[in-house]
């Protein structure tokens, strides 16, 4: 309850000075629309089906890309942590493509793709697989070696020895670093799609501005803000709890 209240009480207060910058008119309603507008252009864009149809055009653009960064993510992974030889070689490449930002692939995807579908798949997948892959090396890389010894001494080999040992150890780590690639993703996401003229949230902020509509961007914004929110909070943080009480890292 305390924290509940402790977040109401700051959100509160937030927006309690919104509404006094608002009606002090310290900048104009077309640059900061009050907390009203916001909510009224929210609803309507709720109303009129805009905002549900874009919802739903970002997360299936959102699933392809990262459902195909995790894969991909996770295969490199292994073996950057198996193999000495792709480690100084495919590793040091993957760690350099890490400090590009998403945004950058974009004219690759325009070049390959064309201004289409694949092009904003190709930047959310390059957003999030290098993250997954690279933590999910360091995840293999920090098992304690006593536990493979003893994997290989009761028998583990091959296809059984990764995924009934390497894979279970690294887990709390492959968690973490998907929580990881999916904000890339998220962010690539949006990023892509401010260039894209199809449904998707980011078209509609790009709208919003072209059309001089800061409660629409707003609204728009409110709605990014609530889905990583509640991915955050309904999957990834009780996931890592689970995991953390079952693998022994906190107490029960």
């Amino acid at each position: 309850m305390r924290r509940w209240t402790n977040r109401l009480l700051f959100f509160g207060g937030l927006l309690l000075l919104w509404e006094a910058l608002c009606r002090a008119e310290v900048w104009p309603p077309y640059l900061l629309p009050a907390p009203g507008a916001v909510v009224a252009s929210l609803g309507e864009g709720l109303r009129d089906g805009t905002i549900p149809v874009a919802i739903g055009a970002s997360l299936t653009r959102l699933g392809i890309g990262f459902g195909a960064a995790i894969l991909i993510g996770t295969a490199t992974g292994i073996l950057l942590a198996v193999s000495r030889v792709l480690k100084d070689t495919l590793g040091a490449l993957v760690l350099g493509l890490q400090s590009l930002p998403s945004i950058c692939w974009f004219p690759l995807a325009l070049l390959w793709f064309g201004l289409s579908e694949k092009s904003i798949v190709f930047v959310v997948l390059m957003g999030s697989v290098l993250s997954i892959a690279i933590t999910v090396e360091d995840g293999i890389r920090a098992i304690p070696p006593i536990y493979l010894r003893v994997a290989r001494n009761l028998g583990a080999q091959g296809a059984r020895f990764y995924a009934g040992v390497i894979l279970p150890a690294a887990l709390p780590a492959f968690v973490a670093g998907t929580k990881l690639g999916w904000s890339f993703a998220w962010r690539s996401l949006l990023a892509g799609e401010l260039l894209f003229a199809a449904p998707g949230l980011g078209f509609l902020l790009t709208m919003g501005r072209e059309l001089n509509d800061m409660a629409r961007v707003m609204a728009v914004m409110v709605v990014v803000m609530a889905i990583g929110y509640s991915v955050d909070r309904l999957f990834f943080s009780p996931l890592e709890r689970k995991l953390a009480r079952a693998w022994g890292l906190v107490r029960a």
